[in-house]
């Protein structure tokens, strides 16, 4: 997997992504190998940061330190289940426990001082006690993390839920950190749900290509972009080369050979293709009757 790594790499950094999380070091030598890969090859890049993901177990983060350490700007992203769901079934753990393992875990990823930054992910936070992932998020921030993600791992939320999740996030914990959000999107909503943290504070926001991800996938990032680049009265600044989306989806199709959905938004090969003798007859009078998008803005040449 190392060279696909490297060249997906490569073409995100030409897209203008801030971050690459490369891999979960600690999953395998493998992957392991293509992290630090990804690593040394970004070792004079001084505006792209190579991230890598750790459970919160001082093996994982020893790996996943080792891996990034080559780069010029990294960061450490770990991560602990807080939902009683998880806590109960999975990690067997109270909240006590998580709340110290927390502690214990940013604390010690800080004292190595590899690590640019660290990332705290509650994982299932959108089906956690709000009380309580409050506290969970609180606790990594004393500890020394600096970006704070809240995923919904499941893709359970709504737009309206997920805004006043991290209302009640930015209210209750104090102190300098930049709010994250990963979105799934088991009902279909990872895009909405992104686009509503967006407007409610977040500033990072993780993406796939394509949409790839567990199960249904997650936040496609060429959707997230294209949704702000058309909404200018949202009135964010986004660093990404829309030009290159097109050329990038189709890397990382055949890399991973996965063919991207027919009517799959922005990249799919319907998604400027108009079979409707109404839709046809508008787009030859005006492109702008059925086309939201210019499709030379993502990449289509015609």
């Amino acid at each position: 997997a190392v060279p696909q790594k490297l060249d997906i790499a490569k073409r995100l950094r030409r897209m203008g992504t801030d971050i690459i999380e490369a891999g979960f070091p600690a999953s395998s030598p493998g992957d392991f190998e293509a992290v630090s890969a990804v690593a040394q090859d970004m070792a004079d890049d001084d505006r792209c940061t190579v991230s890598a993901l750790a459970r919160m177990t001082t093996a994982d983060i020893d790996a996943a330190l080792r891996a990034i350490e080559p780069a010029k700007r990294k960061r450490l992203h770990v991560f602990i289940a807080t939902s009683d769901i998880h806590l109960v079934n999975k990690l067997h753990m109270t909240r006590e426990q998580v709340l110290a393992r927390i502690y214990e875990c940013v604390t010690y990823a800080k004292s190595k001082h590899i690590a640019d930054e660290i990332e705290f992910s509650a994982e299932d936070a959108t089906r956690t006690d709000l009380g309580f992932l409050c506290q969970a998020v609180e606790c990594a921030v004393n500890a020394g993390a600096s970006v704070i993600n809240i995923p919904d791992t499941v893709g359970y939320t709504t737009p309206d839920e997920f805004t006043d999740i991290l209302h009640a996030i930015r209210t209750a914990v104090r102190g300098k950190y930049e709010l994250s959000v990963h979105c799934h999107n088991d009902l279909g909503m990872a895009t909405a749900n992104t686009l509503a943290a967006v407007q409610n504070g977040a500033r990072q926001v993780e993406v796939t290509i394509n949409g790839l991800g567990e199960r249904a996938g997650n936040t496609a990032l060429e959707e997230v972009v294209m949704a702000i680049k058309c909404h200018k009265n949202l009135d964010f600044e986004i660093g990404i080369d829309s030009k290159q989306i097109i050329t990038t989806s189709k890397l990382v199709s055949n890399l991973m050979r996965m063919p991207v959905q027919a009517n799959k938004a922005i990249v799919g090969r319907n998604a400027f293709a108009h079979s409707s003798g109404i839709h046809q007859d508008g787009v030859l009078k005006s492109r702008e009757t059925y086309e939201i998008i210019d499709p030379e803005d993502v990449g289509v040449d015609q």
